[in-house]
Order: C-alpha cells, then sequence, then structure tokens
C-alpha cells in the first residue's frame, strides 16, 4: 500500500493503480532501495504529469520509473516521452507476463514479480539542466517532508484516540 499523503484527498490511491501495478512497484521499491535509492511514489510534476515512481539516487541521479502492468496499458499512455523532462534516467517497470519487446529501445526496463526486480536494459543517461535538477529535488524534499509529517500527525492522533497519550 502506499505511502501516505498530506492531501484530505487521497492523492496515492486514486483507484488508477491495479493491484499488479502496485505489486510490479513494491518489486521496483526493493531494488531501488538496495541500490541506496531515496524513492516516492506518485509524484507530481511541475508539467502537471505525475510520474508513477521517481527515486534520487546517492549521487543526486533523477530517475522515473513508469509502471505498465499489461499490453492495453502500454498501449493507451501517450505522456510517457513528456516524464524525459523531469529525470536523468527514464525506465519502464512491468512483470513477467508482459513482453519486453514491447517497450521502446530508448528506455531503461526493469522486470518486477513483487518480491525483487532486476534491471533488463539501462536507461540512457540524459542529465537535466541544474535549475530543472534544482527544481525537481525541491520538489520531491518537500513532498517527502510533507508525507513524513503527515504520517507523524496521524500516528499522534491514533494514539491520542487510543488513550496512550
Amino acid at each position: 500500500m502506499p505511502i501516505v499523503s498530506p492531501h484530505p484527498e487521497p492523492t496515492l490511491v486514486d483507484g488508477r493503480q491495479s493491484e499488479r501495478a502496485l505489486l510490479v512497484r513494491r518489486g521496483v521499491q526493493k531494488l531501488l532501495r538496495d541500490m541506496q535509492h531515496a524513492m516516492l511514489p506518485e509524484l507530481g510534476l511541475a508539467s502537471g504529469r505525475r510520474a508513477d515512481l521517481v527515486s534520487l539516487s546517492a549521487k543526486g541521479e533523477i530517475w522515473i520509473v513508469e509502471i505498465k502492468s499489461s499490453i492495453e496499458d502500454f498501449r493507451v499512455d501517450s505522456k510517457w516521452p513528456d516524464y524525459r523532462l523531469h529525470c536523468d534516467r527514464l525506465f519502464f517497470a512491468t512483470h513477467p507476463g508482459v513482453p519486453l519487446e514491447i517497450f521502446p529501445d530508448d528506455c531503461g526496463m526493469i522486470l518486477s514479480d513483487g518480491y525483487g526486480a532486476e534491471i533488463m536494459r539501462d536507461a540512457p543517461e540524459h542529465r537535466l539542466p541544474p535549475a530543472s535538477r534544482k527544481a525537481l529535488t525541491l520538489r520531491f524534499a518537500r513532498a517527502s517532508a510533507d508525507r513524513l509529517l503527515y504520517a507523524e500527525q496521524l500516528a499522534y492522533q491514533q494514539a491520542a484516540d487510543d488513550g496512550i497519550i
């Protein structure tokens, strides 16, 4: 299940993510955590788009992972090329039931089974301009802090409701 959102309406669980997509994301998150990336699911971008998963490496490299749970999911999506403006590397992630050859060769490819994931094809690097990198890094940091604060407030409220504090 996704991490909480600071917004009154849940923006991270909006019914668009299938159970299969959430399973793919879980495996990708385990892979990226092992690679020492910090990551946020469902991060809004300056373009108005919302990336499935944005990660920040220890060196400050920004990756976007676009999760596709089926052939149809990929075929109906025309927005993914816009994500290149917001990352150093763009990946697709899917599960073993989706043929990898449908995905473009100029993007990275991650295969996930929910318990882990493997990079099948590395993504070519296209470095962000410094101003774009700074803006996205700040967006990432602020969203992370907001989500953490909201989670803390919920936990505090739950403890108060339970009579613990």
